[in-house]
């Protein structure tokens, strides 16, 4: 088979393609792989988680410590309505804290906005994803990391992982193409395993095809977590994360949990 690879600017590009069988693999939001599924009632499966959580509590001069540390602050965010929404709010009440009570979240429309608002309101902090992060230090040199949101998810003991990027297939292509598929996990493991092992050549890569700029890139990685995840501990993990987002909201994952097939050979 011929394959072609494009890259889109936005999620909501993707999944349409995938709708309508213009595409046949590719990487979404883990609640997006699960709306998708909901809509084309059980015709695409996960095969791969792809990055953990990239989500980070950040300071410009008044750092925390822990969560509780949280309690009175001011906190700039982007993502109300999806996941990273859900992902705090369960952090925060997992440490006991009300979210619309114990701390104020200010809500932005993107990451740069929150980065202006913690410039302007030293006692504040922000979430930001990564590679974000990295970008917001680089143009201010104030601007510190307080918590990684993975760790205080995985503190909680989900027994599931914050999850930010799945791999989909379309069932039909899958049906008729098994070898392709279980060749290109195979090259996506190698990938992973390359991109985590050599951080500067792929931040050059990253640069060279405009995604981000390679320094910027290259810094990142260490803290983007990069993962291959498949089968049973795919399974595992993304099952539980669905999970906590559908007790929160239910239409973030397109309004019912999927079903065992949304899982590409799991048991």
């Amino acid at each position: 088979l011929n394959a072609t690879f494009e890259l889109k600017d936005a999620p909501d590009e993707v999944a349409p393609l995938l709708i309508k069988g213009e595409a046949d693999i590719a990487a979404v939001p883990a609640n997006l792989a699960s709306v998708i599924y909901n809509k084309t009632k059980g015709g695409v499966s996960v095969i791969a988680v792809n990055t953990l959580g990239v989500l980070y509590i950040v300071d410009n001069g008044n750092p925390v410590s822990t969560v509780a540390d949280l309690k009175g602050k001011t906190i700039y965010a982007s993502g109300k309505g999806a996941s990273p929404e859900y992902a705090l709010d369960f952090i925060l009440t997992g440490n006991g804290l009300e979210p619309e009570k114990d701390v104020t979240i200010e809500w932005k429309s993107e990451h740069a906005e929150c980065l202006q608002a913690l410039l302007k309101n030293p006692d504040s902090v922000a979430m930001l994803p990564q590679p974000f992060v990295t970008v917001a230090q680089s143009k201010a040199d104030t601007v510190k990391v307080d918590l990684d949101l993975t760790e205080e998810w995985n503190k909680l003991g989900t027994g599931s992982e914050m999850i930010t990027g799945v791999a989909v297939v379309r069932n039909a292509f899958a049906a008729e193409h098994p070898e392709v598929v279980a060749q290109f996990l195979a090259d996506y493991e190698a990938s992973v395993d390359w991109v985590n092992n050599n951080t500067d050549a792929a931040g050059d890569l990253i640069g060279k095809y405009g995604i981000i700029d390679a320094a910027v890139a290259k810094k990142a990685i260490p803290a983007c977590n990069i993962v291959f995840e498949s089968g049973d501990e795919m399974k595992k993990d993304l099952s539980g994360y669905l999970k906590v987002l559908f007790d929160a909201a239910p239409e973030s994952v397109g309004g019912a949990l999927p079903g065992d097939d949304f899982y590409y050979n799991a048991q």
